[in-house]
């Protein structure tokens, strides 16, 4: 069974046969089931073969009596009648043959059969009670006596016809209230076009198919190349559960043409079901061939009957050559335009056993299509607006975290909600000279573009300043000052620490930000005493920095407000909240293991509940492994001819209490050359460092702020060669600017350890 779409915003009465279903849907009316009923039970069966045959066909003489007062037909959804089983009702369903007026229609309807649906039980009663018709459907037609309950009395025939005129209209403004609510409520494109689905399947078509341009424009695009419309959803009525034998009967032996019956009329009562949605056979794309009758269609906008000579071109060339039309005006085409420019179509179609279209109808339409497509254009918008903030969110923060020597990191980042998915949280991790690296978390307030802009360009700025080897209190200094050049109300806060893994210490500089939190290898979880400072932006004010220590196998976890404080909690609650979940998730993994990163966080943000977080999270976790005082040599250089010489000698010993010796002659290469280019420029003593990790890293400093270029030397130069022979012997090799000078420094690869560029 399937759920039967309702367009109103109440729950809906249920035809016979039908029930409802887990969800409160109701099910597909009855007609089509008693048509396929006929069908099966044989086209010759005649009157006997209606249930209760004699009683019912004197129960429908009188009720032809009873409405002999002048009854007219309904172009819309025929009013189901009371079942004549029910107490209180005298009148049965017509024989086949029975003058009534729903024959009458029948006979305007090319075809249609003169039975109207009947409801079974009586809370699903939806015969005419004087107040409307029943909720979920549309009265239509030509005009013609109201049935009014109260004992069968019927109304004087002068009046009726202007009664049943006035409800028709508003049976039909409801709907398309009801309809256009729905439709409304979408918010993206799927949920606008199963809008429309929903809204018009069963109560306005028997089914429809939406088709939209691929792609689809956004603003004021201009599509280059041939407009192509692509097949986006179609709805219809399913069989219900006692055809399920015809269904399978026509699914495995009868065709589309069989379906369709010797007139060419489409009964989508007996159409196999195709796919989960019920799907009918129609064209996947469609090509708009320019000056077509389909481009011609579209072009004018307005929704047409599929009888027009212009749908009858049209339609093919949209659904396909081999796709069966309705006869007479049981199928509209409704073009789908946007504010600017046509972006779909929709195929409104109704089965033989209903009435069809008739002119009002096509407003209806019109107003459904119009409401989808700028429904549609909105959507297409809200669309491209969330991937440019996912884009300009992801470009702002950093691909991948680096993997500096000594320390592991990892991190995370989480909007602050679906709707507001840019934000100015941010983290970095900057590696420095010496092995050094920075560990940067900023907060700028709001949660908009303008955020995210001013958070990448307080980014940037960090990145240059941390290059220069700036303290971190000075970083945080030139950062306010950029904050200002901004603009008066950027306002933001930073963090900004220096860890060194070979002397195990960090140094923190505050700016208005939530202190960080120390987990120690023993499972103690500590918040660490810095200076809490002034905000980037507010201008005139220090910075203090504090150094600390940073024990091997420790973590420091650095967070935005938005992990320790919402509504439901203060920031310092949420500290200590924070603390403690950090020592308890350290118990679990034992005083000598530390918890492993990735776990850490995702195990930090399941502190969050729901409801609980009102603000983005930048999360950025470090844990101190450091640089044994073994693994490290150090020599400071007098400025002097002799200089590479003594260079070579001690990187020598180096490598020999290192267990490096085959080693030894790429690495004095290398530092001979390096050596004597900063001899030649420093005036103040050159500093060699030689750091054995899962590298052999050679650091050269001097006090001369120039740094090398490399070059391409002519044969006749005597010079010019160093730094080419350091880019073809060295792993890896470059050159940072201090604020005391430079420092150029090179990487080998250990013996045993593969090579990398």
């Amino acid at each position: 069974m399937t759920e039967y779409p309702t367009s109103q915003e109440g729950p809906q009465p249920v035809a016979s046969g039908g029930g409802t279903d887990e969800a409160g849907h109701g099910k597909a009316p009855i007609a089509a089931a008693e048509a396929v009923r006929t069908h099966a039970a044989g086209a010759g069966a005649g009157p006997a073969a209606e249930p209760g045959g004699a009683a019912a066909a004197a129960a429908s003489d009188a009720r032809a009596a009873r409405s002999a007062a002048g009854a007219g037909g309904s172009a819309g959804l025929p009013r189901p009648r009371r079942n004549a089983a029910e107490p209180g009702e005298g009148a049965a369903r017509p024989r086949p043959g029975a003058s009534s007026p729903d024959a009458s229609i029948g006979a305007a309807g090319h075809g249609a059969p003169a039975e109207a649906p009947r409801p079974r039980g009586g809370s699903e009663d939806m015969s005419d009670d004087g107040n409307g018709p029943a909720a979920g459907t549309i009265a239509s037609g030509d005009g013609g006596a109201g049935h009014h309950g109260g004992g069968g009395s019927s109304v004087p025939a002068g009046g009726s016809g202007e009664v049943t005129a006035a409800r028709r209209e508003g049976d039909r403004l409801r709907f398309v209230g009801a309809a256009t609510r729905r439709i409304a409520r979408g918010i993206d494109l799927d949920e606008i076009v199963l809008g429309l689905c929903r809204a018009t399947v069963p109560t306005f078509s028997d089914a429809i198919l939406v088709y939209l341009r691929d792609p689809l424009p956004v603003g004021d695009e201009r599509p280059v190349g041939p407009v192509v419309l692509r097949l986006r959803r179609t709805d219809r009525l399913r069989p219900i559960d006692d055809l399920t034998d015809i269904s399978s009967t026509i699914g495995a032996g009868m065709d589309l043409a069989g379906a369709a019956g010797a007139t060419g009329e489409l009964d989508f009562s007996q159409l196999p079901l195709v796919g989960p949605q019920g799907d009918l056979p129609a064209a996947e794309l469609c090509e708009i061939r320019p000056g077509g009758a389909l481009a011609e269609v579209l072009r004018g906008v307005r929704p047409v009957f599929g009888s027009s000579a212009a749908a009858r071109a049209a339609l093919p060339e949209l659904l396909g050559v081999d796709h069966p039309l309705p006869r007479g005006n049981r199928a509209v085409l409704a073009p789908l335009r946007g504010r600017r420019r046509v972006i779909g179509a929709a195929v409104f179609l109704r089965s033989p056993e209903r009435p069809a279209f008739e002119q009002n109808d096509l407003l209806v339409a019109a107003q459904l299509a119009t409401h989808t497509a700028l429904g549609i254009d909105k959507a297409v918008l809200y669309g491209r607006e969330a991937y440019i903030a996912d884009e300009l969110q992801r470009t702002m923060l950093p691909d991948s975290l680096p993997q500096p020597t000594g320390v592991r990191l990892a991190s995370r980042y989480l909007p602050a909600a679906e709707t507001a998915r840019v934000g100015g949280d941010w983290y970095d991790a900057i590696p420095l000279p010496g092995s050094r690296v920075a560990l940067v978390v900023g907060d700028v307030m709001g949660h908009s573009m303008t955020s995210a802009a001013i958070m990448g360009q307080l980014r940037t700025t960090a990145q240059t300043l941390a290059q220069l080897d700036l303290p971190p209190a000075e970083v945080l200094h030139h950062l306010d000052e950029q904050a200002q050049r901004l603009g008066s109300d950027r306002m933001a806060t930073c963090l900004y620490a220096v860890y060194d893994p070979v002397a195990h210490r960090i140094t923190i500089a505050n700016a208005g930000h939530p202190p960080p939190v120390l987990l120690h290898l023993g499972g103690r979880a500590e918040v660490l005493r810095v200076p809490p400072g002034a905000p980037i932006g507010v201008g005139g004010v220090d910075f203090e920095a504090v150094e600390l220590d940073a024990p091997a196998g420790g973590t420091l976890l650095l967070y935005t407000d938005g992990l320790v404080e919402s509504r439901l909690r203060d920031v310092w609650t949420g500290i200590e909240q924070l603390r403690e979940r950090l020592a308890t998730t350290a118990q679990l993994t034992g005083l000598d293991h530390p918890p492993p990163l990735e776990a850490l966080c995702d195990d930090v943000l399941d502190m969050l509940g729901p409801g609980d977080r009102d603000d983005d999270i930048a999360l950025l976790a470090a844990r101190f492994d450091g640089i044994a005082p073994s693994d490290v040599a150090y020599w400071f250089l007098d400025p002097e001819e002799t200089a590479p010489g003594r260079a070579r000698r001690f990187a020598r010993r180096a490598l020999t209490r290192w267990g490096l010796e085959e080693l030894s002659d790429s690495l004095e290469l290398l530092v001979s050359e390096v050596v004597t280019n900063a001899v030649r420029y420093a005036e103040r003593p050159v500093t060699l460092r030689l750091l054995r990790t899962d590298v052999l890293r050679c650091e050269v400093g001097d006090d001369s702020p120039q740094l090398p270029r490399q070059r391409r030397a002519r044969d006749t130069d005597e010079g010019g060669r160093g730094l080419f022979l350091v880019n073809r012997m060295a792993r890896r090799w470059g050159a940072t600017r201090l604020s005391s000078g430079k420092v150029v420094w090179f990487e080998l690869s250990l013996p045993g350890t593969p090579e990398r560029r």
